[in-house]
């Protein structure tokens, strides 16, 4: 099993959506459009880590069925 090396990492999209939230509380008008695109990237971080991580258990749980088929 793959060990993982660098833990802060992990925190950078959750991270990333926490100051671009303080943005948009600081900030008025027009300005607060400067900081959605933090918060979008951080979102789809998030989603994207997700959806791969089911696409990877559902190759790992079909590879199980073929070999126990076998």
């Amino acid at each position: 099993m793959k060990r993982f090396v660098n833990p802060l990492l992990s925190l950078a999209a959750p991270l990333l959506i926490l100051v671009s939230i303080l943005g948009l509380i600081q900030r008025e008008g027009s300005d607060r459009l400067q900081s959605l695109p933090a918060l979008l990237v951080g979102f789809g971080l998030i989603v994207n880590a997700a959806l791969e991580r089911r696409r990877r258990r559902n190759k790992l749980l079909l590879a199980i069925r073929n070999r126990n088929r076998s």
